[in-house]
């Protein structure tokens, strides 16, 4: 079989998967022939692009209720995941103590009198928790004797005190936007903006704000894969089942490793969902200029992505849960770990790595769903070893090309490329 260029794929894609840009017009750029004062003073006029809100304050005491009702969704898909530790909910429940003042969260109204939040997750979040007794407080420095204690445990006054406290909103109303897709693309865009100033959003928790849609929902989906978790996440079950083994005491496989997966910071970055969308845009990363970094090129791929049909999608949920189980069957935990020198001996050994590392999960994906059909010759107990050790002699051979720091996209085509051919080789 003639060996793939380096720079270039043979992938077979789909019918549909084509990433040529459609020519649209993005309703929040002037077209270059209408720039005049007159016209943008127009645009002004008629209310494109312009916030219409009002303001509310909540009790404390009735977020737990108003969480618990239909009318109000904590958690759109624009959403970062929840980051907050035990430590930074108490000092929230300590600024109400005190009276500070908590900046305002921001909803809107998807339908009258119903709710998206769009800011303020994390506080809605923590107070509804402390309010159900899920937490004790802790970290305290100005009301250090409350630490330990949960709602139902603080002396009368404190609670009192928190339940007369209020949270500010501002709420964008439904006149904000004349369709859903200006509706969609207006709540992304005030969730970027507000966010810009608080918490650094990491790569894909922006994604998920900006690009949402039909293939980054999937992307979502797919980072639930038990499979994934179990190959991405094993090092934090470990850490977690030898520190407070407890916590897992009781729970089925599903439940141990959502656990363990809502503990991790990787998690809650949302590192899993990106895999999933790097998995689905490095089938065509040939196409993208060689100059343009990675982390735009996942954006751009997202974007169009986005617009896939169904039938695409359809054929890319397939394609990724046959890739990462047969990745799975025939690696086990070692399938994204890379064999390396062993920087801490003094002669010239190797092992595998502890963490799983992107430098090899994006080309064992690759290679792997190009060989789906070879699942049960690679799955056989003599192939699996045989396999596994031709992957230690090809590490090894090739450890500068597996540097964490080469990831240009030239550097990751050849990685790809290698184990593509590697691959193919073994099972001819």
């Amino acid at each position: 079989m003639s060996k793939i260029k380096k720079d270039e794929l043979k992938t077979e894609l789909f019918r549909n998967e084509n990433l040529e840009p459609a020519k649209q017009k993005n309703d929040f750029e002037i077209d270059a022939g209408c720039s005049t004062d007159d016209a943008i003073n127009e645009k002004y006029i008629r209310g494109d692009v312009r916030i219409v809100t009002e303001q509310a304050r909540y009790p404390l005491g009735t977020i737990k209720e108003l969480i618990n009702s239909e009318k109000y969704k904590i958690d759109p898909t624009f959403q970062r995941r929840r980051r907050w530790n035990v430590e930074r909910k108490s000092n929230l429940i300590e600024s109400f103590i005190m009276n500070i003042p908590i900046p305002p969260i921001f909803l809107y109204e998807e339908d009258y009198a119903s709710y998206e939040v769009m800011d303020g997750q994390q506080r809605l979040s923590a107070i509804y928790e402390f309010y159900e007794n899920k937490y004790a407080l802790e970290g305290l420095q100005e009301w250090k004797e409350l630490n330990g204690k949960k709602y139902s445990e603080l002396p009368d006054r404190i609670k009192a005190g928190i339940d007369r406290r209020y949270i500010s909103s501002i709420i964008l109303l439904q006149e904000t936007a004349k369709t859903k897709e200006d509706a969609q693309r207006l709540k992304q865009l005030v969730f970027d903006r507000i966010n810009s100033g608080g918490i650094q959003l990491e790569p894909q928790e922006s994604r998920n704000a900006v690009y949402a849609g039909p293939l980054n929902d999937l992307c979502k989906e797919l980072s639930e894969k038990l499979t994934l978790k179990k190959l991405w996440f094993f090092l934090d079950h470990e850490e977690l089942k030898d520190s407070n083994s407890e916590i897992l005491e009781g729970k089925n496989e599903q439940e141990s490793w959502d656990i363990v997966c809502e503990q991790s910071e990787y998690y809650r970055k949302m590192d899993d969902v990106e895999l999933v969308l790097r998995f689905f845009a490095y089938r065509q990363l040939d196409k993208f200029p060689r100059s343009l970094p990675l982390r735009n090129i996942l954006d751009r791929f997202l974007q169009k992505g986005n617009s896939f049909p169904s039938t695409v999608l359809d054929e890319y949920r397939k394609l990724f849960i046959s890739t990462i189980d047969l990745v799975y069957e025939v690696l086990g935990n070692k399938a994204f770990q890379l064999y390396r020198k062993d920087a801490r001996a003094s002669t010239d050994s190797y092992k595998w790595s502890l963490q799983p590392l992107k430098v090899v999960y994006d080309p064992i994906m690759y290679a792997f769903s190009q060989k789906t059909d070879y699942a049960e010759q690679l799955i056989s107990d003599e192939n699996k070893n045989d396999f596994m050790k031709s992957l230690e002699e090809l590490y090894k051979e090739n450890g500068s090309l597996f540097s964490g720091r080469k990831t240009t996209p030239t550097d990751t085509l050849r990685r790809m490329n290698l184990m593509l051919n590697h691959l193919t080789d073994f099972l001819s």
